[in-house]
């Protein structure tokens, strides 16, 4: 797999726009950039069956967050508050750093 470019990073609040969890909003925990997904925050909750073991003594059904694509997400600006693309702008100091589209605000990393 090619790793690609991604406009996501940790922390940042992202809403998303597509699946079963439409409209939710979390905070991403985990950004895989060779299968271009995300783990994001209560978003996307899968049930497993655990046997017991010595780390897990009950066993039972255990909830959890699985990866979804970056695809079905967007990020939340700061100040508008909506889900926004983004693009990318070079400062004077040769810095790299996200813009918000709708609104110019600088995206805090």
């Amino acid at each position: 797999m090619v790793k690609t470019k991604c406009h996501l990073k940790k922390d940042d609040k992202v809403k998303v726009v597509a699946g079963k969890d439409n409209g939710k909003i979390g905070k991403v925990l985990k950004v895989n950039r060779k299968k271009a997904r995300v783990l994001v925050e209560n978003i996307n909750i899968v049930k497993r069956h655990q046997r017991p073991s010595a780390v897990n003594r009950q066993g039972g059904i255990i909830e959890s967050e699985a990866p979804i694509h970056w695809s079905n997400v967007m990020l939340l600006c700061n100040k508008c508050m909506k889900p926004v693309r983004i693009s990318m702008k070079r400062l004077e100091d040769g810095k790299m750093v996200r813009f918000c589209n709708k609104c110019e605000e600088l995206i805090d990393n």
